[in-house]
C-alpha cells in the first residue's frame, strides 16, 4: 500500500496527520500501522513542531478501525496475529510517547483501533454526531495487554470493561461524560475548533509543553518523586523561553518563543 494512506502536512509549527482512505471510511490496514508509527516517531523527533493534529479524510469517519478483510490473510492464526500485533503496538507506543503535544480531530466514526488513535492523543476534539466503541466481541477478538492498558488509563477499569464487554457504539455525549474526548462542538465547527486549539499549543513555550507531559505521565507512576525529579519543576528558569515570556509580559507584547 503507497504511503499516501497517511499523509503529513506542515503548516508552520503545526504538523496534521491524515488517515487517508475514505473510500473504507480511513480503515487500518497493516501497512498503514506500520507507516503511521514511523511518521510519528519521525515528527517526535522534530524540534521544529509545536503540535501534532490527527485527523481521518473525507470528513466521514476518523477511522472504523482495523480493516476486517484483512483477517483472513495477515491476522487468521496466533502466530500471525503477534506479528501484526507487534506493528500495532509498536505505533501506539510511538504515538503515546510522542514528545510533542497532539490532537485528534474527530468526525464521524471513531471506532476500535480508531478509538485506540484517538485515545492516545493529548486531546481529543469531536462533532455532535460522533460515534464511539469497540465491538471487537463480535468478531470473537481480545484486546491485548498494551492496548487495554492505554484504554484503562483513559477511562478506569470499570469503564474499559463496560465498553468491552457490553461492545456499545455510543454517541459523543457519553464519550465525553466517559472522558474519551476533551470537547465536542457542532459538526461543521470540528475543524475550525481542533485547528484553533492546536494553534493555541503552538504558541506556547514548547519546552513547557514537554514537561507537562513528562510530568503528567510521570504521575501515573505511584513511585515517590526522586530529588532530581522534583528539581526538574524548577529547570524551566534557566531557559530562555522563561526570560523571552515574562518579559513579554511585563511589555504586554506577544511572546515568540525560541524553544531553548
Amino acid at each position: 500500500m503507497p504511503h499516501d494512506t497517511i499523509l503529513v502536512r506542515r503548516d508552520g509549527k503545526i504538523a496534521t496527520v491524515t488517515l487517508n482512505r475514505p473510500e473504507k471510511l480511513n480503515a487500518m490496514t497493516k501497512p498503514m500501522w506500520q507507516r503511521l508509527g514511523a511518521v510519528m516517531e519521525e515528527l517526535g523527533a522534530d524540534d521544529e513542531l509545536r503540535c501534532i493534529v490527527l485527523r481521518g479524510a473525507g470528513g466521514k469517519s476518523f477511522s472504523p478501525g482495523n480493516d476486517i478483510s484483512e483477517f483472513a490473510t495477515d491476522r487468521s492464526n496466533p502466530a500471525q496475529a503477534k506479528a501484526y500485533g507487534k506493528i500495532l503496538h509498536r505505533t501506539l507506543r510511538a504515538l503515546g510517547n510522542c514528545r510533542h503535544p497532539t490532537l485528534a480531530l474527530i468526525e464521524g466514526i471513531c471506532v476500535g483501533g480508531g478509538m485506540e488513535i484517538a485515545g492516545l492523543c493529548d486531546l481529543r476534539i469531536c462533532g455532535e454526531s460522533s460515534r464511539f466503541g469497540v465491538p471487537i466481541k463480535q468478531l470473537g477478538l481480545v484486546m491485548a495487554y498494551p492496548e487495554i492498558a492505554a484504554l484503562q488509563r483513559l477511562v478506569g477499569r470499570s469503564i474499559a470493561l463496560e465498553i468491552l464487554l457490553e461492545g456499545r457504539i455510543f454517541d459523543a455525549a457519553e464519550a465525553m461524560e466517559k472522558g474519551i474526548v476533551t470537547r465536542v462542538v457542532p459538526d461543521d465547527r470540528v475543524e475550525e475548533e481542533a485547528y484553533a486549539a492546536a494553534q493555541r499549543i503552538a504558541e506556547g513555550a514548547p519546552l513547557v509543553a514537554r514537561w507537562h507531559k513528562k510530568f503528567a505521565d510521570r504521575l501515573e507512576d505511584s513511585a515517590p518523586l526522586t530529588e532530581n525529579e522534583l528539581d526538574e519543576g524548577y529547570a524551566c528558569y534557566a531557559t530562555e523561553d522563561f526570560r523571552i515570556g515574562y518579559q513579554a509580559f511585563l511589555n504586554k507584547t506577544k511572546p515568540e518563543f525560541e524553544g531553548r
